[in-house]
C-alpha cells in the first residue's frame, strides 16, 4: 500500500494522465481489445460522457495520476439503468501495489450512491492479476465468451464478471 496515495474524483486537467495510462493498457494488450492509441480529442470526448451517474476517479501519488477507474454505461436501454460497466487501469510502474483495490472500493461507493444495483466488467481470461483483484472484491465469474474479439489478428476470449451491490 502506498502512503500519500489519494483517490479522488477526476478533473478536466487529469485527462492527459488518464490518456497515458489507457494507452499503456492498449500497448500492453492485457486490458482492452482496443489497438489504436488514443489522442487527446478522443479522450476528451470519452471524458465528457462521464458526467452525472457515470463517474471517473483517479489515484494520485505525489501529484501524478497513477491509476483511474470509471463507471460506464452498460447499455442505453432503460431496463439496464441499474447496471454499470466498469473500467480500471493502473500505470505500469504501479501495478500490483493495491491501487486497483482502493479505486474499486471508491467506485463501488459511488455506484451505490448513484442507484446502481450491479457492476459488470469484461476481462481477458489470461489477465490473472485483474481477476484476482476482482474476485477478492466480491465479483464472480459469469462466463467466458469464446472467440469474442480479435486482437492482433487472433481471436481472444473475454470473461464476464459481475457484483451485485
Amino acid at each position: 500500500m502506498l502512503l500519500n496515495l489519494v483517490i479522488r474524483g477526476s478533473k478536466d486537467s487529469d485527462i492527459n494522465g488518464i490518456q497515458d495510462i489507457y494507452n499503456q493498457g492498449i500497448e500492453d494488450r492485457i486490458a482492452t481489445l482496443e489497438v489504436k492509441i488514443k489522442d487527446y480529442s478522443y479522450m476528451k470526448e470519452w471524458y465528457e460522457k462521464h458526467k452525472g451517474r457515470f463517474k471517473v476517479i483517479v489515484a494520485e501519488y505525489n501529484e501524478k495520476i497513477v491509476g483511474w477507474a470509471s463507471l460506464n454505461q452498460y447499455n442505453d436501454r432503460r431496463a439496464y439503468d441499474g447496471v454499470a460497466d466498469l473500467s480500471v487501469y493502473i500505470s505500469r510502474d504501479f501495478r500490483g501495489k493495491g491501487i486497483g483495490k482502493q479505486l474499486l472500493v471508491e467506485l463501488e461507493s459511488i455506484a451505490r450512491e448513484n442507484k446502481f444495483h450491479k457492476m459488470v466488467l469484461f476481462t481477458f481470461p489470461f489477465n490473472q492479476l485483474g481477476q484476482g483483484l476482482y474476485k477478492k472484491m466480491g465479483f464472480r465469474e459469469v462466463g467466458v465468451f469464446k472467440n469474442h474479439g480479435i486482437l492482433d489478428g487472433e481471436f481472444v476470449d473475454v470473461m464476464a464478471m459481475e457484483k451485485l451491490l
